[in-house]
C-alpha cells in the first residue's frame, strides 16, 4: 500500500466516521481497511483513530495527520492538474454537487451531453438540499444560487436567475391581484423554508426604496418542487426562481404579480475551489455549463 493510498484511506476514514461506509467509497471489504489502519497505526506507533461500536472518532495525532494528509493530497492533485491541463482531452473522476430539483431536472441533462462527448471523465453527481462541504466531501464542482460568501472558491456565472412572486389564476381570481407587497398581508402566502434562512420573511425592491415583508400561510416544506405543487393548486402565493417557474408561466397555469418589484437574485453559479482551476476537467465542464444554459436561455425566453 502506497502513502498516497494511506493518506486517502485516514482522510475517508474521518468524512464517513466508520469503516463500512468508508469501505464503500473505497469500494474495498471493511475487513480490508480495518487492517490497512491496522498496518498504518502499527508503522507510525500511534493511534490515529479511537474505535467505538458505532464510530471512529480522530485522536490528536489523528487530527494533525488529517490535516497534514489533506494537504498534501491537494498538493498531488495539483500536480496531476497541471499535467492534465496540458492535454486536449480531460480525463479522471469529477465529482459534482447540485440542489436536488435543480439538479435532477438541469444538471443530469447536462452531465449525460458531456459524458457522450468527454467519454474518459468519469462524472459523480451528488444532489443534496444543503450546499457542499468542498473539504469534507471532496467535491470538483458545485452548483449554487445567489450571491457566494466564501471567497477562498471561484465562482462562475453560468446563468441569470430571477426570483418572482406568482400564483395560479383560479387563486387571483378568488382572492384578488396584489398590487403592492404590502397587500401580501391579506393572502395566504406558501413558505419555503430553505438553509435556515428568514423563510417568511421576503424583501422586496423597486428603484432605491427596499422594504421586507413578514408573509403569512398555512402551508410551508422545504422543498421548492412542493411548494410550486401547491401553488398550481391555487393554495396561495408563491417565490420562486424564474428557472423553475418558466414552462407555467409560458403555458399560463401561474400568473406572476408585482412585476415592478425586484427580489434578491438567484444566479445560478458553478463554484470550485482556487486550486482546481488548473485542472482540464474542471475547466472543460464548467465551460461546458456555461455554453449549455447559454443555448437553453435562448430557447426558454
Amino acid at each position: 500500500m502506497g502513502h498516497s493510498s494511506e493518506l486517502q484511506l485516514v482522510v475517508e476514514l474521518a468524512r464517513a466516521g466508520g469503516m463500512s461506509a468508508a469501505a464503500r467509497q473505497l469500494d474495498v471489504t471493511p475487513a480490508a481497511v480495518s487492517k490497512r489502519l491496522a498496518q498504518i497505526e502499527s508503522r507510525l506507533g500511534v493511534r490515529l483513530f479511537n474505535r467505538s461500536t458505532r464510530r471512529l472518532s480522530l485522536t490528536a495525532e489523528g487530527e494533525v495527520y488529517l490535516e497534514s494528509a489533506r494537504r498534501i493530497l491537494g498538493d498531488i492533485e495539483d500536480l496531476d492538474a497541471l499535467i492534465a491541463s496540458r492535454q486536449d482531452s480531460p480525463r479522471g473522476k469529477l465529482k459534482v454537487n447540485a440542489p436536488l430539483g435543480f439538479g435532477r431536472t438541469y444538471i443530469a441533462p447536462v452531465i449525460a451531453d458531456f459524458a457522450q462527448k468527454y467519454p474518459e471523465v468519469s462524472l459523480q453527481l451528488q444532489l443534496t438540499d444543503t450546499p457542499a462541504d468542498f473539504v469534507r466531501d471532496a467535491f470538483d464542482v458545485a452548483i449554487r444560487f445567489g450571491d457566494q460568501p466564501d471567497t477562498r472558491l471561484i465562482a462562475r456565472k453560468i446563468a441569470p436567475n430571477r426570483r418572482l412572486v406568482c400564483a395560479s389564476p383560479g387563486y387571483l381570481k378568488t382572492h384578488g391581484v396584489p398590487v403592492t407587497p404590502q397587500d401580501l398581508a391579506r393572502h395566504q402566502c406558501i413558505v419555503l423554508r430553505q438553509n435556515e434562512d428568514a423563510y417568511s420573511l421576503w424583501r422586496f425592491t423597486r428603484g432605491r426604496r427596499s422594504e421586507t415583508i413578514k408573509v403569512r400561510g398555512g402551508l410551508s416544506s422545504n422543498d421548492g418542487e412542493v411548494t410550486l405543487t401547491w401553488g398550481l393548486a391555487g393554495l396561495g402565493i408563491l417565490q420562486r426562481a424564474e428557472w423553475d417557474l418558466a414552462r407555467y408561466l409560458r403555458s399560463g397555469r401561474l400568473v406572476r404579480v408585482l412585476e415592478d418589484y425586484d427580489l434578491p437574485q438567484a444566479d445560478i453559479y458553478a463554484v470550485f475551489p482556487e486550486r482546481h482551476h488548473l485542472s482540464a476537467k474542471v475547466r472543460v465542464f464548467v465551460d461546458f455549463l456555461v455554453q449549455y444554459f447559454q443555448q437553453d436561455t435562448d430557447a426558454r425566453w
